[in-house]
């Protein structure tokens, strides 16, 4: 996600992709404004846990013939609709990430659509409709409503507040006493650690410097994509990591860490490789 390889015509490039999905995210935003903590009716997708609604799916639509209307070379890979479209540009779009929240009237979701070209990301947006947030990046700088966002250094880890979703339900399953140990062990070492059950306005967050790190396992890339350059673009740090021996982008890989500014926590880093290492012998063993 350097910028130092970046031509002109690149950066330029970025900037209008920045614009283009900004502007798709914003007429998606006030129909699920509008219908939030509405009886918004949610079916299960893959479980109890796995939620989606109509509005999910009206809001990919808009966005999706918003983004390739005004970028033919493109496709969208979304999570509901899966590809549409072809193009040298990919859009990556979660038209409601934090779905659980959006049905059970919680504030805390949002539109993430991402842009990249050849695995590298140019562009990003997370929109948060109810705190009307717009964060957006491009390949120079990370913006909060329009103006760069450039957090401070980072707490020391005792001082730290994480967002997290892990462990899952199924990550429970997966990873056994190893996730609750983990979990344990953030609890002990951080300030805080808050469950807040969308990774893209979680990396949002700790783009803006309200929150000190995030991380997650078993994610999508519509899940972490624009985060990942937000937050990379405000000064930060986001790594993907992989147990199933793939070489794939960051913002790809099934699981991820993300640190503000200047933040090292070494028992992330320590919870990352004890998890990878499980896994890893795991999937071998398959």
């Amino acid at each position: 996600m350097s910028t130092d390889n970046f031509s002109i015509s690149d950066i330029e490039l970025a900037a209008r992709l920045r614009t283009v999905a900004l502007d798709a995210a914003r007429q998606a935003a006030p129909i699920l404004r509008d219908a939030f903590r509405h009886g918004v009716e949610r079916e299960n997708k893959t479980n109890a846990h796995d939620l989606v609604t109509a509005f999910d799916r009206q809001s990919e639509q808009i966005i999706g013939e918003h983004l390739l209307a005004a970028e033919p070379d493109s496709w969208v890979l979304g999570e509901e609709g899966g590809s549409t479209g072809n193009g040298s540009i990919q859009w990556i779009v979660d038209p409601i990430d934090g779905t659980s929240n959006f049905t059970h009237g919680v504030a805390f979701f949002c539109i993430s659509i991402a842009a990249a070209r050849d695995g590298v990301l140019l562009a990003a947006v997370v929109l948060d409709p109810i705190a009307r947030l717009e964060f957006t990046a491009d390949a120079q700088h990370a913006y909060l409503d329009g103006r760069i966002i450039a957090p401070s250094p980072r707490p020391a880890q005792s001082h730290a507040n994480i967002m997290t979703d892990y462990p899952s339900a199924e990550a429970l399953v997966t990873d056994g006493d190893l996730a609750l140990e983990t979990f344990g062990s953030w609890v002990s070492a951080f300030a805080t650690v808050r469950r807040k059950v969308s990774a893209a306005l979680a990396l949002a967050h700790v783009a803006a410097g309200w929150c000190d790190a995030t991380i997650g396992f078993d994610t999508k890339p519509w899940d972490v994509s624009a985060g990942a350059l937000l937050v990379h673009r405000a000064g930060g740090r986001f790594q993907g990591f992989s147990y199933d021996g793939r070489d794939r982008p960051a913002h790809e890989a099934p699981c991820f860490m993300a640190l503000g500014p200047g933040a090292e926590y070494p028992v992330l880093e320590a919870s990352v490789q004890r998890i990878l290492a499980a896994r890893k012998v795991a999937w071998h063993a398959k």
